[in-house]
């Protein structure tokens, strides 16, 4: 299937929704060193994306009348610094918020679907208006601001639009939902905002996939049955011990249906540790230690039995405290390859530039693993309305 990536960054989203069988006739992104990055697996022939047409650029520079009718997918990151937690929150009067041109992307291309992806903190109080603003222009790309018409002039308008019975013209239909990433396998809990949408003439009905996983699952496994620890090889008087967790488990009358989440042990466990076996660590891509770690109030790093906290990237590199492995021995940071494991790139992909950087590109990245997910979704139901 036929798709344009926006706002690529690393290529997480893409890789994902390549991996569902959409392939990309563009891929746009003005981040140099997310750009290097692309080059670096296309010089290596990465499977995935050696054949991604990429273009280093400001995407409102981008026409994208060219591809009009001819796409099944329109999809992308929008920068999320206007809505993060770690942000300045200035949201519609940030010059960063690019939700405009992933609209206008739509407008001009016409796809049959759209994914778009965003923090959480879209969602949060204050900025509920705008967020209902952006999904009524994603349902309604054709009703465009006009030039003396700020935003909230423009919702009232759209919202007049929307409730009208009969409409000609480009619409959507879209569905916004916070998924965790650990629902579908990936081992770290992250929150992102997912907006879906499918063009009003395919007629189709849509929902978002039910979740593969769970953390009632995994406490099943660690404290009722233990195939958790056996998966693992954890001794018994190597196990620790949770009472708090231990009765929830007992509590449980059945193992739930769902996969346990997968933990930062499941994910990075076969890797050598970057500190203390650095030889071994030389021969693996990206997996070198990084020093300086430290604990904050609030920010003492992930437990290695649990899916990660949210990998971060910041608006000034890396925040203190965040991204690290909390272990018996203290406090150390994910070296990059861990981190990519915990976002679920393939080990064949390397990422290019400085610790601080490569965990800036990965801390705003998607997980391939649930942009695969949604996409084949997304793709199945295309199929059915070809």
């Amino acid at each position: 299937m036929r798709s344009i990536e926006l706002f690529a960054g690393a290529g997480g989203l893409g890789i994902g929704l390549h991996q569902a069988g959409f392939h990309p006739e563009t891929v746009v992104e003005w981040d140099h060193d997310c750009c290097e990055t692309l080059r670096e697996n296309q010089t290596f022939d990465h499977p995935i994306i050696r054949e991604w047409p990429l273009v280093e650029g400001d995407v409102r520079r981008v026409d994208f009348k060219g591809f009009e009718d001819r796409l099944d997918l329109v999809s992308g990151g929008p920068p999320c610094q206007p809505f993060s937690v770690g942000g300045k929150h200035k949201a519609h009067d940030d010059a960063r918020d690019m939700f405009p041109q992933a609209i206008r992307a739509v407008r001009e291309a016409r796809p049959r679907a759209f994914i778009f992806e965003n923090v959480k903190g879209l969602t949060r109080a204050a900025f509920r208006n705008y967020f209902e603003y952006i999904k009524l222009q994603l349902e309604h790309p054709e009703v465009v601001a006009r030039e003396d018409e700020d935003w909230t002039g423009h919702l009232d308008r759209l919202e007049r639009h929307h409730i009208q019975g009969a409409r000609s013209g480009l619409h959507y239909r879209v569905v916004a939902r916070v998924l965790n990433a650990a629902n579908y396998g990936v081992p770290q809990r992250r929150e992102r905002v997912v907006f879906v949408g499918f063009r009003d003439d395919l007629d189709l009905e849509w929902n978002f996939p039910v979740p593969t996983h769970s953390a009632d699952s995994l406490l099943w496994e660690q404290f009722r049955n233990g195939a958790y620890w056996d998966r693992h090889e954890i001794a018994t008087n190597d196990r620790p011990s949770d009472p708090s967790s231990a009765a929830r488990a007992e509590r449980m009358e059945r193992k739930p249906a769902t996969c346990a989440w997968r933990t930062v042990r499941d994910a990075i466990g076969d890797l050598p540790d970057p500190e203390w076996e650095r030889d071994a660590a030389r021969g693996i891509a990206n997996h070198r230690f990084q020093p300086g770690a430290r604990s904050y109030v609030g920010h003492t790093g992930s437990p290695l039995d649990e899916p990660a906290k949210a990998l971060k990237a910041g608006v000034h590199g890396v925040p203190g405290g965040e991204n690290m492995l909390s272990a018996a021995g203290g406090v150390r940071y994910f070296t990059v390859r861990e981190s990519a494991r915990l976002q679920t790139f393939p080990d064949d992909f390397v990422f290019h530039g400085s610790w601080s950087e490569t965990m800036r590109q990965l801390g705003n990245a998607v997980p391939p693993r649930l942009a695969e997910v949604i996409g084949r979704d997304v793709a199945r139901k295309l199929r059915f309305a070809a």
